[in-house]
C-alpha cells in the first residue's frame, strides 16, 4: 500500500542527504557503521541499561564479562542493520537477491497455487527490513507486510517508499483484518513482526521466553483460526557481513482446526525464536524494552 503524504519543505535536504548516503556502496556504508558502533557503544552508550538488563535476564548463566561482550556484538550488529536499511532505498533487485537467499522457498510457495493466505511470523532478528523486500522479489506479487504508521509525515513517506519500492505490499496495522478479507483466495503472504511487547490492553498470551515471563500479541492465532490462514515462522541468519539466509518453518497448514484460545501459533513462534536468539545472541534487537510489562 502506497500513500501520498505531504511533509514540510525543510525536510527536502534531509531526504537528499539520506538518498545520497543510500547511493554509497555498501563497503563504504559499513565504514560509516564502524563510526556508528563506536558512538553507540562507547560514546552515547545507546540504551545501555536496557540492553544489559535484557541480556542479563535472558542469559543468567553468563558472566558479566560475557554479557558485555555480547552487548558489544549487538551494537556492531545494530550499526550494520541501520546502514543496510538505508541502503534499501536504492539497492538494486539483483544485488538484494545476491545478498538474501531462501534456503527452502517451497515451504512458503506451496500454499500459493491453492489460493491460501499465509501469515509469516518474523521478529527483530537479523535484518528484518530486508526480509520483506527480498520476499517480494522471490514471490512477485505475493509478499505483503504489516507496519505501524509513523507520526512524522516525512519519515512515514520515506519508509513507505523504502519498504515498497521492490514490490512489497504494505498494510497499516489497523487494516490487517480488512486486507486479509479483501484478498481471500488470492494466494499471498502477510508478514507480522510478532515479537513486540504486548500490553495489558492487548490481552496478551503469557509464556516463559528467555527465562522471563513474557507477553505476546495473539493476532496470528485469531487471524489463522478465523480466516483459515496458514502460518510460517521466518528465521534469518547472518551468513557473513551483508549476506543473510532465510529459512521457513511451517507452524500451521491452514486446514486443521486451530482453537485460537490455545495460542498454539504464538507458543510455537516463541519457541522457534528463542532457539534462534540463543544460537546467535548478538543479532537480536536488545535495545527494545521487550519486558516492560508485568503479568
Amino acid at each position: 500500500m502506497s500513500r501520498s503524504l505531504n511533509y514540510a519543505w525543510y525536510y527536502k535536504p534531509l531526504e537528499w542527504l539520506l538518498i545520497g548516503f543510500s547511493l554509497l556502496p555498501l563497503p563504504v556504508l559499513y565504514a560509516v557503521a564502524r563510526g556508528l558502533y563506536g558512538l553507540m557503544a562507547y560514546g552515547i552508550r545507546y540504551r545501555e541499561r536496557v540492553v544489559l538488563e535484557n541480556m542479563r535476564n535472558s542469559f543468567p548463566e553468563k558472566t558479566d564479562a560475557e554479557i558485555r561482550q555480547l552487548a558489544k556484538g549487538f551494537y556492531w550488529h545494530f550499526a550494520q542493520v541501520i546502514v543496510e536499511i538505508l541502503k534499501l532505498r536504492t539497492i538494486s533487485a539483483t544485488e538484494l537477491r545476491r545478498r538474501v537467499t531462501f534456503t527452502n522457498p517451497a515451504v512458503l510457495g506451496r500454499f500459493f497455487p491453492e489460493g491460501k493466505q499465509v501469515l509469516t511470523l518474523g521478529s527483530h532478528a537479523g535484518n528484518w527490513e530486508w526480509i520483506l523486500s527480498a520476499a517480494a522479489l522471490e514471490y512477485p506479487g505475493k509478499a505483503g507486510g504489516v507496519y505501524k504508521p509513523l507520526m512524522n509525515p516525512f519519515f512515514e513517506q520515506f519508509m513507505l517508499r523504502l519498504r515498497s519500492r521492490l514490490g512489497a505490499h504494505l498494510v497499516p496495522m489497523l487494516s490487517t483484518l480488512r486486507d486479509l478479507v479483501a484478498h481471500r483466495g488470492q494466494g499471498r503472504t502477510l508478514s507480522l513482526l510478532s515479537d513486540q511487547a504486548a500490553g495489558p490492553e492487548d490481552h496478551p498470551y503469557w509464556t516463559d521466553f528467555l527465562h522471563q515471563d513474557t507477553p505476546f500479541y495473539t493476532g496470528a492465532d485469531k487471524l489463522a483460526a478465523q480466516l483459515q490462514c496458514a502460518a510460517v515462522y521466518v528465521g534469518i541468519r547472518r551468513v557473513r557481513r551483508g549476506h543473510y539466509a532465510i529459512t521457513f518453518t511451517e507452524l500451521h497448514d491452514g486446514q486443521t482446526i486451530l482453537p485460537p484460545v490455545e495460542h498454539q501459533l504464538t507458543e510455537a513462534f516463541a519457541r522457534q525464536l528463542e532457539r534462534d536468539i540463543q544460537a546467535s545472541p548478538s543479532d537480536y534487537l536488545w535495545s527494545h524494552r521487550r519486558w516492560k510489562h508485568k503479568r
